[in-house]
């Protein structure tokens, strides 16, 4: 028996850094959203052992892969001696804000659940999510969430009629952020470290209501601060969406993809046109409807 599943990205409308913890991990508050750019992964059973094979060169097949893990993870957990093959077809970017490696390990659980005959409830799957990564159990689920804590504590939402007819478009500049860079910089933007609890209900609020522009002017990132100040070009990209059109704009999660929001698909696809007159065609660039 085999099956294959979308692995689906997403995008932080807001995160809101509200200091460090005591366990080393930062409290924050984030509005995810899925976007539907998908990688692909696709599941055989096989007598024993984790096969993984991937199309991106120099991603890892092995334990430090966040697939690999999740598939020992799950096996282990659900007491199942047969062993599994897994292939990951990449078409999201790595390093690149958009949780790819996080929904892969989420949809590798989910996937693997469904291979075995649902040996794992819910609740399972989201304490092997959490021990994973802050941002898998987010992926568990397919609406927009609030999360809280370190950013495994989820509560979905429902759809945001500040979007309806909306889209997103997606810029890569080609290069990537560590999310734990951006995290150790934060030391030197204590606003951006420390920020005030409540921004997300406000802008949950906001995206509950039909005005898109007043929605998108309470977009925030707290890891703007040191990755703006590092790449400037982000910067460059924001001031040129704004300028033609984009009702919001924002860098997602620790970077490096920028998007901007518009009034539907045709808007994104002709800024998308714009945007690589202005900086070339280097740039992964996506238009999709939000």
């Amino acid at each position: 028996m085999s099956l294959e599943k979308q692995s689906p990205c997403k995008v932080n409308l807001l995160l809101n850094i509200l200091g460090k913890r005591a366990d080393g991990f930062h409290e924050l508050e984030t509005v995810l959203y899925p976007i539907r750019v998908c990688d692909r992964l696709s599941f055989a059973r096989t007598a024993e052992g984790i096969q993984l094979s991937c199309n991106a060169p120099g991603l890892p097949t092995d334990a430090r892969n966040l697939v690999y893990r999740a598939a020992a993870m799950f096996l282990e957990a659900a007491k199942i001696r047969d062993g599994v093959r897994l292939e990951l077809q990449k078409n999201i970017p790595l390093a690149a804000g958009l949780g790819g490696g996080s929904g892969n390990a989420a949809t590798t659980l989910l996937g693997l659940n469904e291979l075995f005959g649902e040996p794992l409830l819910p609740e399972q799957l989201q304490l092997i999510a959490a021990d994973l990564g802050s941002d898998v159990p987010f992926f568990l689920q397919d609406q927009p969430a609030l999360a809280t804590g370190r950013g495994e504590q989820i509560q979905p939402l429902g759809a945001f009629p500040a979007l309806s007819g909306a889209a997103f478009l997606l810029i890569h500049p080609g290069f990537g952020i560590a999310t734990a860079w951006a995290y150790q910089r934060l030391a030197r933007f204590p606003a951006a470290l420390n920020g005030l609890p409540g921004r997300a209900q406000k802008l949950i609020t906001l995206l509950q209501a039909a005005d898109l522009r007043a929605a998108g002017a309470e977009f925030y990132n707290s890891l703007e601060a040191p990755a703006l100040e590092k790449y400037p070009l982000l910067a460059l990209f924001q001031e040129f969406l704004r300028n033609n059109g984009a009702a919001a704009t924002l860098m997602s999660g620790s970077g490096s993809t920028t998007f901007a929001v518009v009034q539907g698909l045709d808007a994104a696809s002709a800024l998308a046109e714009k945007f690589k007159a202005r900086f070339g065609a280097a740039n992964w660039v996506v238009a999709v409807p939000a």
